[in-house]
């Protein structure tokens, strides 16, 4: 009896996986991990428990020899290469983004969860029909661009299509729920004001148990109102590392960050770069081409401040933010480990 078939994975920024013809498929060796060095298995075993790290995808040929054992390519990766990928030391998340564009039902999810082990977690974005107040003009929204979004901040669309194949899906092995809210003209959102309000009445319409994360992408969204929105329903705020968004200490502080349920980053670009200018100059994404150690420092200090107050914190790495999402990763394991040494003493985060 065959194998069933593994889910793909949707990375907008390297293009939708497309499965070529049965009959054109050629015999291909499977995808195992690489074999990791004494010194990073070492490192994952000294990871504090409760820091998840991970990468925005896991589809990618470039990272033969740092996560995969051979090359690959990405159609075999994305049904294969999960499993190697989840065997990495320090890789303890992995970034779902193909549910932005769309949901999947419960039985993708149970697919992923069944590839991984137990201590394992997923971040998923929630569907974007969430989050737009309007659809954007854009030629993929079809009849519906420049419209009003019926579906916006709706928590019965959200019940159904979102977080209820979620919850069935993933299991113990779900992560944070991330509702990712692109930049958007906040008069769409009714205003900073109404914003908070209707953000208030959708979660607190929302079943009780996942972990829901938010993130804005308009920093004057990052009020006292939607502070306390948060924290009344029990949703954590994302921190994201993104050069339109306020550095993330201040991010920290602005939402009451060590404060939530849990810690969520996502580090997505340097401060200098578009994706498309990132991509050009980073692809295959096999090195650290322009390491950011400030960022890196700040994340490390921020993993042992959600540590030191019993939150689990998750990190989510882009490979344009540094070059490799992978070596990313394990440099920013390196600093929390040095970190944790050192009794967390050097350079607190002053976010509290």
């Amino acid at each position: 009896m065959s194998a069933p078939r593994r889910p793909a994975q949707f990375d907008l920024f390297t293009g939708a996986v497309e499965e070529p013809p049965a009959s054109s498929r050629r015999r291909t060796q499977p995808v195992g991990p690489a074999e990791p060095s004494d010194s990073l298995r070492m490192l994952g075993e000294q990871l504090p428990r409760g820091v998840y790290l991970g990468t925005s995808s896991w589809t990618f040929p470039g990272w033969n020899g740092l996560v995969y054992d051979h090359e690959a390519s990405t159609t075999q990766l994305a049904r294969e290469g999960l499993a190697a990928y989840s065997h990495h030391p320090v890789l303890r998340t992995v970034g779902i983004d193909r549910t932005f564009y769309a949901p999947v039902p419960a039985t993708t999810f149970a697919e992923y969860a069944a590839q991984v082990p137990d201590g394992f977690r997923f971040l998923v974005k929630a569907h974007e029909a969430c989050t737009l107040a309007r659809f954007p003009v854009h030629d993929r929204y079809g009849a519906h661009r420049g419209q009003v979004n019926d579906r916006f901040l709706q928590a019965a669309y959200a019940v159904d299509h979102v977080v209820a194949p979620f919850l069935e899906g993933l299991g113990d092995k779900a992560g944070p729920l991330v509702f990712q809210f692109p930049p958007q003209d906040p008069a769409a959102l009714g205003g900073a004001g109404r914003f908070v309000e209707r953000l208030h009445a959708f979660f607190s319409a929302l079943p009780r148990g996942p972990l829901y994360a938010v993130e804005v992408r308009n920093e004057e969204l990052l009020t006292e109102g939607f502070a306390q929105a948060l924290a009344d329903t029990g949703v954590s705020p994302v921190l994201a590392v993104w050069a339109h968004m306020p550095p993330v200490a201040r991010q920290a502080k602005l939402t009451r960050a060590f404060e939530a349920r849990a810690v969520v980053v996502r580090w997505m670009l340097p401060p200098n770069l578009g994706y498309e200018e990132a991509y050009a100059r980073y692809a295959p994404f096999n090195r650290l081409v322009d390491e950011d150690v400030g960022t890196r420092d700040v994340l490390a200090r921020v993993c042992m401040a959600a540590v030191r107050r019993d939150r689990p914190v998750f990190v989510t790495i882009n490979n344009k933010a540094e070059g490799s999402a992978p070596l990313s990763a394990v440099r920013l394991a390196e600093r929390v480990v040095s970190h944790k040494e050192e009794g967390g003493q050097r350079g607190a985060v002053h976010a509290t």
